[in-house]
């Protein structure tokens, strides 16, 4: 949506990174110098990625530049930390986390039904196509804006609504926002209120914890860092070639799917089959490389967003937000963390389906790393949440839709 007399100025992949970094170590002192930031755990990048992202605005409204960031490398850490993700799954975490992973997936499937019955009702309310309500609902919502770009210009040619796509994007990006800045605390809510404590000893999942003044530090060295990235980078070779076979097949998952379940062969097998050769899952080195390309694909994600084109969406779009964003959180609060097992790890995971709802799955994940780093470890949670997110959701998500838009 630029304007008739704007510019752009495109910054180049390189320095996009530089500035993610950037807006990272902002994001950080803004954290530690304000308060609500810092005790309702909002990941250091969400702070500091929406303050910029504002600044682009003000320079688009000031000077009518449009900032646009090529992101090719943010695609990559996505890639990255998904297989880190793997690396630090166990066979015996999943077998023990069979009846969460389902629970987890059947709230989902409802939640996904919710949002476009929430969708419809605004879209009823404010006067648009009934079908645009999939794009005030779970197209824009779960399905992010992958989704809400491939099902826009359909509404669109369906209904001959000239704002469909446009609508589509500015939810996404306002239930991006929303998602990060709505997990925290609502896990700090539940945590508190129950007493809650982390039972897990073995060690980080995602990011190394805050470390209180006079605990031991953890030592970490290049050759740490270098066994990670070796086995980080097999995972994404054996990953990547299974992501070609499955493509050749005709079946559509993102890389990181593959990548993420590389790493998960490769920690369940090496370790039995090589006893002697150190292995980095579950080791400081390896949460802080996942810290890393979470942190930096974060960070870039939200400094990239182009807010100004949500100025003329304004009302009925904030409305029906509005509204999404109280569902989401009384569901969450009353009936999710129930359902979970109202223990530490039902609230963690409670915050990651905040993000994962409104948001996007990377949301989530940065939520429960923000959470897990101040009250303690909650492997489980990270891993049953991408195995929903990343496998079941898209095509569950892509039939609901299809059904409320033929409705």
């Amino acid at each position: 949506m630029t304007g008739p007399e704007s510019r752009i100025l495109d910054i180049p992949d390189f320095l996009a990174i530089t500035i993610g970094f950037v807006v990272f170590f902002l994001g950080a002192f803004l954290t530690r110098h304000v308060a609500f930031l810092r005790n309702y755990n909002i990941p250091e990048p969400v702070s500091g990625g929406i303050a910029v992202a504002l600044a682009t605005w003000v320079v688009y409204s000031w000077f009518g530049i449009e900032t646009v960031f090529d992101l090719s490398t943010r695609d990559e850490l996505l890639v990255f930390f998904f297989t880190t993700i793997g690396l630090n799954a166990r066979l015996s975490d999943l077998i023990a986390g069979g009846r969460m992973l389902a629970l987890l997936l059947v709230m989902t499937l409802a939640f996904i039904v919710l949002q476009n019955v929430i969708g419809l009702l605004g879209a009823t309310l404010f006067g648009f196509p009934a079908p645009v309500g999939t794009l005030i609902g779970s197209a824009s919502l779960i399905g992010g804006h992958g989704t809400a770009i491939a099902w826009g210009p359909t509404i669109q040619a369906q209904t001959g609504f000239p704002a469909a796509s446009e609508i589509g994007i500015a939810a996404a990006t306002l239930g991006l926002i929303v998602g990060a800045l709505m997990g925290g605390p609502i896990a700090k809510t539940l945590i508190d209120r129950n007493n809650l404590q982390s039972i897990a000893t073995d060690g980080e999942i995602v990011g190394v914890g805050y470390e209180s003044d006079g605990a031991e530090k953890k030592t970490i060295d290049h050759v740490m860092l270098m066994r990670v990235l070796l086995a980080v980078n097999v995972a994404v070779i054996i990953g990547y070639f299974a992501h070609q076979a499955i493509t050749e097949w005709g079946l559509k998952l993102p890389l990181f799917v593959p990548c993420l379940l590389a790493g998960m062969l490769l920690s369940n097998t090496v370790p039995h089959l090589f006893p002697r050769l150190p292995w980095p899952a579950r080791t400081p080195a390896l949460a802080v490389v996942s810290d890393y390309c979470l942190s930096l694909f974060l960070a870039m994600s939200l400094m990239s967003m182009q807010l100004w084109t949500l100025a003329g969406l304004g009302g009925p779009l904030i409305a029906v937000l509005a509204l999404q964003a109280i569902a989401t959180a009384a569901i969450i609060l009353f009936v999710f963390f129930q359902v979970l097992g109202s223990d530490y790890t039902a609230a963690v995971l409670s915050a990651g389906f905040a993000g994962f709802t409104l948001g996007a799955t990377p949301t989530a994940i940065a939520n429960m790393s923000s959470v897990t780093k101040r009250y303690g470890p909650a492997p489980l949670a990270f891993i049953v949440l991408p195995l929903v997110s990343a496998f079941f959701v898209d095509l569950a998500n892509a039939f609901v839709i299809g059904w409320f838009v033929t409705f």
